[in-house]
């Protein structure tokens, strides 16, 4: 059994805790942006579906619309996985931070690795969305254009 923790070991794992709550506050922006760009593939790619029937069979524009659709969608949608993940991780960081307060154990090296893999799948996440920005930026076309 351990002896309680004081009111000042508490204000101090409190202090500690405010960063990933910045963290997350930033993390929440960046889910938002990336969850509204899968709502634009998702509605373009509903409108896209409409007109694949009026393609002849065979690869054309709008079949190579689509399948670049799918790679965006498949991108943001594992981004959106990977941030999410890197919220639960800053989490299990905050968790740990509190539960070390409470029992005795050396929980350093934890909160170590926590922190590091939820920086390395938040930066995996931004690299899937810049990769989802360039290939919604590759097939950008601005007026009438001839095929």
């Amino acid at each position: 059994m351990t002896a309680e923790p004081s009111i000042s070991v508490i204000a101090h794992v409190i202090q500690l805790s405010v960063a990933p709550v910045f963290l997350f506050a930033g993390i929440g922006a960046i889910l938002m942006v990336m969850t509204n760009r899968l709502a634009r593939i998702v509605d373009r790619a509903r409108v896209i579906e409409a007109r694949l029937t009026d393609e002849p069979d065979g690869p054309g524009p709008i079949h190579a619309e689509m399948l670049t659709l799918e790679r965006r969608a498949r991108n943001i949608s594992l981004a959106i996985g990977l941030c999410t993940t890197t919220a639960l991780l800053v989490s299990a960081v905050v968790a740990v931070l509190f539960l070390n307060a409470f029992f005795s154990y050396n929980t350093s090296t934890a909160i170590a690795v926590m922190f590091i893999a939820a920086m390395l799948t938040l930066i995996a996440a931004l690299i899937l969305l810049l990769h989802e920005v360039l290939l919604g930026t590759a097939t950008l076309r601005f007026g009438p254009h001839r095929s």
